[in-house]
């Protein structure tokens, strides 16, 4: 099954679905990620703060798949946003994912109340890696609308992407909005509100309707708007499942309902950004 792919800003391409690697257990990681791109995953999406980039290399090298066939997306960590720190951060990551270029780095929160309000300065440092071609793409995690202008305004620097919160029951408009106002594609993290799509009457209807679960169809969702998800499991089953999204489609008007399963803030299930200030021991 092909993936389709989604032209970024800056002449290069990135597969719509991906594998997600939040919350895997470093010690799992590489035989997880094997699992993956045994399905046929080719995207895998995994950040510092995840602490599991070298397994993530360890499976690239295990795989035996041609560089250029694989996407690769990490993030900075929230404690090194000075500019030296992130640069000695980036080249941790480079070491431990084992590969010479990254295909997407991200700063992956803003931290507007932390280091004096600046993360553009962070921004920069991005910038800079992909002028060196260090990086073949940079983006943004996490980030406002406000924050979002902020960057672009000051250093003309477009991010491609922008990996935001987006489900069912948080379907983060503004942030999303934002974002397609200069043309930042949007990553949606948590893109099955950590399960609680499954118990949904209206999207258990529609699944139904289609022979699907109500995970893929959520998943479908996402593809329908034009948004970049990745999953994540552990079980390749489940991989397996939610792999199998593009050999149907819904109609506007279903796309239309679980849209309108919207419960605004409420529905947020991880930090707002705005707030979030986390940084790791």
């Amino acid at each position: 099954m092909t993936v389709p792919t989604i032209a970024l800003n800056d002449g290069t391409s990135i597969p719509q679905l991906g594998f997600g690697v939040f919350q895997v257990p470093p010690e799992e990681t590489a035989a997880t990620v094997s699992t993956a791109l045994e399905v046929g995953y080719r995207h895998i999406d995994t950040a510092e703060m995840y602490q599991n980039e070298a397994g993530v290399g360890e499976a690239i090298r295990a795989s035996g798949l041609a560089r250029d066939d694989l996407y690769v997306t990490s993030k900075l960590n929230n404690g090194f946003h000075e500019p030296d720190a992130a640069r000695r951060a980036f080249d941790e990551t480079m070491d431990k994912l084992g590969i010479d270029q990254l295909d997407l780095f991200l700063i992956h929160w803003p931290l507007p109340t932390l280091y004096d309000g600046d993360y553009v300065s962070t921004w920069r440092v991005l910038a800079e890696l992909k002028e060196q071609g260090r990086v073949r793409s940079v983006g943004v995690s996490n980030f406002e609308p406000a924050h979002l202008d902020r960057i672009v305004e000051e250093t003309g620097v477009v991010p491609v992407v922008n990996q935001i919160e987006v489900h069912p029951f948080f379907t983060n408009e503004d942030a999303r909005k934002g974002s397609h106002r200069h043309d930042v594609v949007v990553e949606a993290w948590s893109p099955i509100a950590k399960g609680k799509v499954v118990d949904d009457p209206t999207i258990r209807e529609i699944a139904e309707a289609h022979g699907k679960t109500p995970s893929q169809v959520t998943l479908r969702w996402h593809v329908e708007r034009g948004d970049i998800v990745f999953p994540k499991s552990m079980k390749r089953e489940r991989m397996e499942e939610n792999f199998a999204i593009f050999d149907f489609s819904l109609t506007e008007d279903e796309v239309a309902r679980i849209g309108g399963l919207d419960r605004g803030e409420e529905g947020r299930t991880g930090p707002n950004p705005n707030t979030f200030d986390y940084v790791p021991d």
